[in-house]
């Protein structure tokens, strides 16, 4: 018997490949599309380098800001009023105001878009304003909305005049698109108004976070100059997709400062260094009062954690702000865990939010500079997904921040470094085995 599997495995090694049976190459194209799929799933993406960096100026410094956003654009927009909207209960009916208003253009795009009755509702909205006469297009993401979005809601948007389109559909036979989603969300109104956050446009981010049916998360308007750097991001997407530029006063109209608020887009794109990881690394050794992030998924690498406890050695007051109980991503949350034992010993603060799943992805450093959008503090976000997210600079909206996350604290229950101690031998295996995988959950 020993013998019959020798000769088998030897099979493939010793005969010329004209010799090989169609089992045999249909075996060997398996095989060979298989390391592709992973060479294409686990190592294409955004180039990352460990940050180092000493505590040489402050967040309330000029060269702060050009620090932060040197792989983006180093130079804040001014002029724009930019509102939190807190949860569905605010942020839808904010955007389908904004989409039945509409007189000349929408852009909508988003992860997540399902045919449910939040669903529904905004494409009712987007046919009636394409059925009379505005420029509306829509484009999805083909993994985050296509399982869970039925055709002929589809067609049901293209038949009223919607331009439709799915980034990197799931069709594809381009492996490293697939495993790109675009995570942005986007929706900008005329070129005047614009949209984004963390949300989905499904049921459970309706309401107000009264449940654990209803998901606490947090979107932004914003009113200004900046929206036209909302439209090039969309334009970024649905130039690529589905082939057509945006032009024109409907697109891009001028656009006159509103109030007085600084801030600026910042895009994640596919081959190109991260951004992001650059804006928290200098964000975080800059800081010199408090350091205040929530987030989703949270699975900091080494030298987050490491800029993270040196804020804590120079009396920042650090605090995440991340999910408890109500998870909807567990394994995202075994393979962040692993990073707690450094955090918890170096002085960092860990809240887990109790009522519901927190969605919120945003942070607020000394007060001053905010970040929203749709990044988690995580390898997926950093280094693979296309992201959005906007950083305000003003103290007045950091405050305003800053007393958002304190309400949320208010229903988290802190997470100790005895509690990580005293974890169990089946969740500590779970860490072991989500880690390596951790920048595909």
């Amino acid at each position: 018997m020993a013998k019959r599997k020798r000769a088998r495995a030897s099979h493939w090694l010793n005969d010329p490949l004209w010799k090989l049976t169609i089992g045999d190459w249909i075996g060997l194209t398996a095989f060979f599309l298989g390391i592709i799929s992973l060479f294409c799933i686990f190592f294409i993406r955004r180039h990352t380098i460990p940050y180092h960096f000493e505590h040489t100026f402050a967040v309330s410094d000029p060269e702060f800001i050009g620090s932060a956003l040197a792989l983006s654009d180093p130079n804040l927009v001014t002029g724009n009023k930019i509102d939190i909207l807190q949860n569905g209960d605010a942020y839808f009916p904010a955007m389908l105001d904004a989409i039945r208003a509409a007189k000349n253009t929408i852009n909508f795009e988003s992860f997540i878009l399902y045919s449910d009755e939040v669903g529904l509702q905004f494409r009712d909205a987007l046919s009636e304003r394409a059925r009379n006469g505005v420029e509306v297009r829509v484009l999805l993401d083909g993994i985050g909305s296509g399982w869970r979005l039925n055709n002929s809601d589809v067609r049901m948007m293209k038949q009223a005049g919607c331009k439709f389109a799915y980034y990197h559909p799931t069709h594809s036979w381009r492996v490293d698109r697939t495993n790109r989603r675009t995570h942005r969300r986007i929706l900008v109104v005329d070129g005047k108004i614009g949209f984004t956050g963390g949300a989905g446009f499904a049921e459970k981010w309706s309401g107000h976070a009264q449940d654990e049916k209803h998901w606490r998360d947090a979107q932004i308007r914003i009113q200004g100059p900046l929206v036209a750097n909302m439209q090039a991001a969309f334009q970024e997407h649905w130039i690529k997709a589905f082939g057509e530029a945006l032009t024109g006063a409907g697109q891009f109209p001028e656009l006159d400062s509103v109030a007085d608020l600084k801030a600026q887009v910042v895009t994640s794109r596919s081959f190109s260094m991260a951004p992001v990881p650059l804006l928290q690394a200098v964000a975080f050794t800059a800081a010199t009062k408090r350091i205040w992030i929530t987030n989703a998924y949270c699975t900091p690498t080494n030298d987050q954690v490491e800029q993270l406890v040196r804020a804590v050695d120079r009396h920042v007051d650090v605090r995440l702000l991340l999910p408890g109980p109500k998870n909807d991503q567990p394994l995202t949350k075994s393979a962040g865990r692993t990073a707690y034992g450094k955090l918890l010993e170096g002085g960092v603060k860990i809240f887990e939010y109790q009522p519901t799943m927190i969605h919120e992805k945003s942070m607020v450093i000394d007060g001053m500079f905010s970040m929203i959008g749709s990044s988690n503090f995580d390898a997926r976000s950093s280094e693979i997904n296309e992201e959005l997210d906007v950083v305000i600079y003003d103290e007045k909206f950091g405050h305003e921040m800053e007393a958002s996350f304190e309400k949320d604290l208010s229903r988290a229950r802190e997470y100790t470094l005895q509690q990580f101690k005293d974890r169990s031998l089946m969740e500590r295996t779970t860490e072991w085995l989500a880690l390596p995988f951790r920048s595909q959950f």
